[in-house]
C-alpha cells in the first residue's frame, strides 16, 4: 500500500471515531436530561417514600414483636399439650391394664361358675335321674315279668308258623 491510500484509510478512520464520539456525547447529553427529569420527579415522590419506608420499618417492628410473643404462646402450648397428652396416654394405660385384670377376673368366675353347674348337673344326675332309671327298669322288668306270667303257656303252632314265615 502506498502512503497516499494509507492516509485515507486513516483519515477515514479518524473521522468514522469522530462521529462515533459525538453520537456518544450527545447520548451523555440526552442521558442527563433524561436523568434530572427523573431526578426532580423521584425528589417529588421522595417524602412519600420516606413515610412508606418509615411506616414499613414501624409495621415490621410490631410485627416481630407480635411474632415472638406468639412463638413464646406456640411453645407454651406445645408444652402443656405435651403433658396433657402423657396425662392420657397414662390414663389410657392405666384404664387398659384394669379392664385386662377385669376381663380375667370375669373369666375365671365365669369358669368357676360353668364348672360348678356341671357338678351341680352330674350331682343332680347321680343322685336324681340315676334312681329313677334304676326304679323305670325295675318296673320295666316286673311289667315285662308280668306279661311273660300272663301269656300263659305256649304260644299256638300257627302263631309260630306266622313268626317263622314272618323271619324267613
Amino acid at each position: 500500500m502506498d502512503e497516499h491510500t494509507l492516509l485515507v484509510v486513516l483519515t477515514i478512520f479518524v473521522i468514522v471515531a469522530a462521529v462515533a464520539l459525538f453520537a456518544q456525547a450527545f447520548a451523555f447529553v440526552g442521558l442527563l436530561f433524561v436523568a434530572r427529569d427523573m431526578r426532580t420527579k423521584v425528589l417529588a415522590v421522595w417524602p412519600e417514600i420516606e413515610s412508606m419506608i418509615a411506616t414499613s420499618r414501624r409495621s415490621v417492628d410490631r410485627a416481630e414483636k407480635h411474632i415472638a410473643s406468639i412463638g413464646a404462646s406456640g411453645v407454651a402450648i406445645m408444652e402443656v399439650t405435651k403433658q396433657q397428652l402423657a396425662k392420657v396416654d397414662e390414663l389410657l394405660t392405666d384404664a387398659s391394664t384394669r379392664a385386662k385384670v377385669q376381663m380375667e377376673r370375669a373369666e375365671m368366675v365365669m369358669d368357676d361358675t360353668m364348672t360348678r353347674v356341671q357338678e351341680t348337673v352330674t350331682v343332680v344326675q347321680r343322685g336324681v335321674l340315676r334312681p329313677v332309671r334304676e326304679v323305670h327298669s325295675i318296673f320295666t322288668g316286673v311289667r315285662t315279668a308280668f306279661s311273660h306270667l300272663a301269656r300263659g303257656n305256649r304260644p299256638t303252632v300257627d302263631h309260630v308258623t306266622s313268626d317263622e314265615e314272618m323271619f324267613i
